[in-house]
């Protein structure tokens, strides 16, 4: 009896030592299968992972929580396509031939050196980038009109791998665009709700072009600088108040307080009226509502779009209400003029570039630093 006990119990053991064995093969192989994914140090809405032989990325919707914007498959432009095709859009990386129409995303492409694979652009007259102007001139790349409504026929000739377009909560799609066979990009990563999320992006898009090398480069000195810069600011005495843009029409546009300038002031050692605000985006308000909540402010950065630089006169033109303003009173009036700077072409890969603007302005007293890229002081 004892006999057949131990036997019984060497077969249980066994068995026991098979069936944990399998569990862990079975483990490993749902770890494999599942591929590495990227770790990101800063972006919630974008997820990278490398498989064998192809990379997913998957973004994630900011405006509806828990739902998925898009998924895309990058498989290597020479290798051979996934047996088991996970869903997504298919993209060959590198892309050779895209269609962009963002001026942000055309002045990243060369920052990543990869200005040769442009195929076409919207929007032209709003890209300051004269080497998309001497490519479109050449014939090396296509102009596809307005970005609302684009040239579909062009961008049917110019044959593009992808289309860059920039999503907008609500916006219904993208018309026709959608109807013609080719992958867009959503470049979503201006909804990241801090600089450094946003600018971390740049690692998916060096992906893309096939130059992750470069893309992590950039990004390792975004971050480095940015936080070195940062620092610096947290040594300053006071923390100003700050009051950011200006009356469009017959509202007031402010950054909410989880936009990128909103964490930017917050980076910058400054109190942001709008802080304990929960939007991404902008906020539109009216000048009574701007001038209670922060009229007060001792500083006044604006951004604003014209063919010279505006002057204080100027600016007490555009409203009666502005006299008003502490910031106005004193004189302590800082102005960006997107259409002279490259602001809007820069800045998204680039934030610590305007931070060290906004510690310059709200903390003159901080030496060493890079003179104003973006800003200026407004003049009488």
């Amino acid at each position: 009896m004892k006999d057949r006990t131990r036997s019984f119990s060497l077969i249980l053991l066994t068995a026991v030592v098979l069936l944990l064995a399998s569990c862990r093969d079975s483990r490993t192989a749902v770890s494999l299968s599942q591929g590495d994914t990227l770790q990101l140090k800063y972006a919630k809405n974008i997820t990278i992972v490398r498989h064998d032989g192809y990379t997913t990325v998957s973004m994630a919707n900011p405006w509806k929580p828990g739902k998925t914007l898009h998924r895309y498959v990058l498989v290597p432009r020479e290798g051979e396509l996934p047996e088991q095709m996970p869903e997504g859009s298919v993209l060959r990386v590198p892309l050779q031939r895209s269609a962009v129409f963002t001026t942000v995303h055309c002045a990243l492409i060369e920052m990543l050196g990869c200005e040769e694979s442009v195929g076409g652009v919207a929007d032209l007259k709003y890209i300051k980038l004269p080497w998309v102007h001497e490519r479109v001139k050449s014939g090396a790349m296509a102009d596809f009109g307005d970005g609302m409504s684009p040239v579909i026929e062009k961008i049917i000739d110019a044959k593009p791998d992808a289309i860059f377009l920039s999503p907008f909560e609500n916006s219904g799609g993208y018309g026709k665009v959608e109807e013609i066979n080719v992958p867009i990009v959503e470049c979503a990563e201006y909804m990241e709700d801090s600089p450094l999320a946003r600018a971390e992006w740049v690692k998916f898009y060096g992906m893309l072009f096939g130059n992750e090398q470069r893309a992590d480069s950039l990004f390792n000195e975004v971050d480095s600088c940015y936080h070195a810069l940062k620092q610096l600011a947290e040594k300053a005495k006071e923390s100003p108040s700050v009051l950011m843009d200006k009356q469009t029409g017959s509202v007031w546009y402010v950054p909410g307080g989880r936009s990128t300038i909103g964490q930017m002031i917050t980076d910058a050692n400054a109190r942001y009226p709008w802080a304990n605000d929960n939007h991404s985006g902008s906020l539109s308000l009216p000048f009574e509502t701007v001038l209670e909540k922060a009229g007060h402010c001792p500083i006044w950065l604006l951004r604003y779009s014209s063919d010279h630089n505006l002057s204080l006169r100027e600016l007490q033109a555009e409203h009666h209400g502005y006299p008003q303003l502490t910031a106005f009173a004193h004189g302590s009036v800082y102005g960006c003029n997107v259409e002279l700077s490259r602001f809007y072409e820069e800045t998204p890969f680039r934030p610590d570039w305007l931070l060290n603007d906004f510690i310059v302005m709200l903390h003159p007293e901080i030496q060493g630093l890079h003179a104003l890229r973006y800003y200026h002081k407004v003049e009488n």
